[in-house]
C-alpha cells in the first residue's frame, strides 16, 4: 500500500505545530520545527493569508491523517463507519482511530512513534490473545491482549522506547506489564481521554458538505 516517503517534519510544519511523528526527536533541540516552524515551499517564511472556512476543516482532517499515518481512501472508510454508529460521529471517529495496533503499541510505549509501531507489527513482532497480528490497521477489542513475541523480547527499540516512557504517559484505557512486555485493552477510551489537540466537528462539518 502506498505510503508518504518524504519528511516527516515536514508535514508538521504544513500543519503549523508538532505532530511527533518521530518520536522522542521531537522532544529534543534537533527536531526541525524548532529551527523550521514556517510552512515549507519557497514562500513558507513569507506567506500570510486568512484560510477559508473550508480551508480550516481541510487542514484539521490532514492533521488527524497525518499523526495516525492514514491514506485519505483509509480515512473516508473510518468516517463512514462513525457516521453509522451510535453517538458523536467525531467522537467515534477518535475512538476508532486509537483502537487501530499501530496506535495502541504507540500508546503501550512498545514503540517511540506510530511509524515505528506500523514497522515492527508488519514485521511480526507482536500477538493479539496469542495470534501473531501482522496488520497495522487491526482494529483491538476490548479486552485484548498485545504481547511481544518470544523472539522479539530482546529487541533494543522496544527497550529503549519503554525506558522512556515517563509516568504521565500512561492511559486510562490500557494496562502495561514491562516486566512480561504485555498490554491489555481494558475499555474504549473517553474523548477526553485522548490526548490529542484536534478539533473533530470541524472534520465532521467537511464531509457534511
Amino acid at each position: 500500500m502506498a505510503r508518504y516517503s518524504g519528511p516527516d517534519c515536514k508535514l508538521c510544519r504544513r500543519e503549523g505545530q508538532k505532530l511527533f511523528l518521530k518520536g522522542t526527536k521531537c522532544n529534543t533541540n534537533k527536531c526541525p520545527f524548532e529551527r523550521k516552524g514556517y510552512a515549507p515551499g519557497q514562500h513558507g517564511r513569507t506567506r500570510r493569508f486568512k484560510q477559508s472556512e473550508y480551508g480550516v476543516q481541510l487542514r484539521e482532517k490532514q492533521k488527524v491523517r497525518r499523526i495516525y499515518g492514514i491514506l485519505e481512501r483509509q480515512f473516508r472508510n473510518y468516517f463512514a463507519k462513525a457516521e453509522g454508529m451510535k453517538g458523536v460521529t467525531g467522537e467515534n471517529l477518535l475512538r476508532m482511530l486509537e483502537t487501530r495496533l499501530d496506535n495502541v503499541i504507540y500508546r503501550l510505549g512498545f514503540a517511540a512513534s506510530r511509524k515505528t509501531a506500523r514497522l515492527l507489527v508488519r514485521h511480526r513482532h507482536f500477538l493479539v490473545n496469542d495470534t501473531i497480528v501482522d496488520i497495522p490497521s487491526y482494529s483491538v477489542k476490548v479486552g485484548d491482549v498485545i504481547k511481544v513475541t518470544d523472539k522479539s523480547k530482546k529487541m533494543g527499540a522496544i527497550h529503549s522506547s519503554l525506558r522512556k516512557i515517563k509516568d504521565d504517559r500512561q492511559y486510562s484505557w490500557l494496562s502495561l506489564d514491562k516486566a512480561t512486555l504485555t498490554g491489555t485493552f481494558l475499555t474504549m477510551p473517553n474523548r477526553e481521554d485522548i490526548p490529542a489537540e484536534i478539533n473533530e466537528s470541524l472534520i465532521v462539518e467537511l464531509y457534511s458538505k
